[in-house]
């Protein structure tokens, strides 16, 4: 039985937009496993550790080369192997005995999550064109949203109910699903020239990518004055020289640098990398103030937290697309950006033992409209005016340029957190858990401190 048209173009932006869901979910569902897994495969505090970060290592570190393979070699392609990729490191986890093929597995499953995720936007960027591409990015940013909030609540309830190995599971399940629909539904990839593939860019490129992913991943365990991170920083910056020089000179560059000649992509990347840093450290230190200056358990945080996730949904998939339309992807993008930082504005004049529903709400719900308006406009803004043969790889710098963002956003506003900390000389309860959420696990050694109990308040 054959499928209408526009039944198969509904059928295919689920399966992509639940590939993004899919590359999020795996961001945050492992948080909640982890106490289980450790009783069961004997973890260690390290591989505790590298069991979340391993992911966001290779996820980070490949997207700008899968970005450039996409165009080279065929975003159908990729992102079959993508799902492929996921499917089969979720089987790997899912079986595992030990900690090694765990780390192993969660490698597999970012570089898995790299594949998928440029070439799923460059799909949905080529098969949606005009208005529709408003309502389809719309989409997407609603899966970005949904799956990186759900991770914690769908990972708790599958751990609760199956056990840990339901996490890796669930994660093969979708990406199969994504494969069988991707496979029938999405047009066969155009036969062009014979293009080489640039390998000393891809090498440096990715090389520089997986340095500054390191060190940022590193930061918060061993401080920001470290061989490790500052070790990362000097490799990853001798690294980008090398790849500026390889690129002038390559025939067909991985990155091509004439890309940034353009303003609007150019600054569309910066906006990112800071948007992303403001966006994420916002709702990090929510969690913290939360559990440090009014004294929630996590659980009851957890809850707090909650209006944020439903208001961003909504203003996505209800308001975004009509703005976008009517305002343009810019003008959308920026008084995003503003409620962002109106929202940081809010907090910083509470004061420290506040009221949740005066000093906390309103910049929760400020911060999911303004993450709302400009999470997926910023992608727009970059990939506008970009020839579709380049869509791939202008996919993969937007989505690696919000990733990175976010991490330096955790690391930096963590570093400020500790020092005022360290000047004051108060003490840090809740730390753990709010690390744990954001991919880190164990304690750094310069936030060991005997904890000050605070009362707990309700909501």
């Amino acid at each position: 039985m054959s499928l209408s048209p526009d039944v198969r173009r509904r059928v295919l932006l689920l399966a992509l937009v639940c590939a993004q869901f899919v590359a999020m979910l795996d961001s945050s569902i492992l948080n909640v496993a982890l106490p289980s897994m450790s009783q069961e495969l004997a973890l260690t505090r390290t591989g505790s550790a590298w069991i979340l970060n391993a992911y966001f290592l290779t996820f980070g570190g490949f997207l700008l080369v899968a970005g450039r393979a996409a165009d080279l070699f065929g975003r159908r392609r990729m992102f079959l192997l993508g799902s492929s990729l996921l499917v089969g490191s979720s089987a790997l986890a899912s079986l595992a005995t030990n900690e090694a093929v765990v780390i192993a597995a969660r490698m597999i499953q970012g570089l898995g999550a790299a594949a998928l995720t440029p070439a799923a936007l460059s799909l949905l960027l080529l098969t949606f064109p005009g208005e529709q591409k408003a309502r389809a990015m719309s989409a997407w940013g609603a899966a970005s949203a949904l799956g990186g909030a759900a991770g914690v609540s769908v990972g708790g309830v599958m751990v609760t109910a199956f056990g840990w190995q339901s996490v890796f599971i669930i994660t093969g399940a979708v990406a199969l699903a994504n494969l069988v629909v991707a496979a029938r539904l999405t047009p066969p990839d155009a036969v062009g020239s014979q293009r080489s593939f640039d390998v000393a860019g891809a090498v440096t490129v990715t090389g520089a990518a997986l340095a500054i992913v390191f060190g940022v991943l590193s930061a918060p365990e061993t401080g920001l004055v470290s061989l490790e991170v500052l070790g990362s920083a000097g490799v990853a910056v001798a690294l980008v020289v090398v790849f500026i020089i390889v690129e002038r000179r390559a025939v067909d560059p991985v990155v091509p640098l004439d890309l940034f000649r353009s303003a609007t992509v150019s600054a569309g990347v910066a906006v990112n990398l800071l948007g992303g840093a403001a966006r994420v450290a916002c709702f990090f230190l929510v969690a913290l103030y939360l559990q440090q200056g009014l004294g929630y358990s996590p659980v009851l945080a957890g809850a707090a937290m909650l209006p944020t996730s439903i208001t961003g949904f909504a203003v996505t998939v209800i308001l975004l697309p009509r703005l976008v339309t009517r305002w343009g992807a810019t003008r959308t993008m920026i008084t995003g950006l503003i409620l962002v930082a109106g929202s940081h504005l809010w907090l910083a004049r509470g004061p420290v033992a506040g009221s949740y529903l005066l000093d906390v709400l309103p910049a929760l719900l400020l911060a999911a409209i303004g993450v709302a308006l400009s999470f997926t406009p910023t992608t727009l803004v970059i990939t506008s005016g970009v020839p579709a043969s380049r869509s791939g790889i202008t996919s993969g710098i937007a989505s690696g340029s919000a990733q990175l963002g976010g991490a330096i956003g955790i690391a930096v506003f963590s570093a400020v957190h500790v020092a005022a900390q360290n000047a004051t000389g108060d003490a840090t309860p809740g730390i753990d858990a709010i690390a744990q959420s954001q991919g880190f696990s164990a304690r750094p050694s310069w936030l060991r401190r005997p904890r000050r109990r605070l009362p707990r308040r309700s909501l």
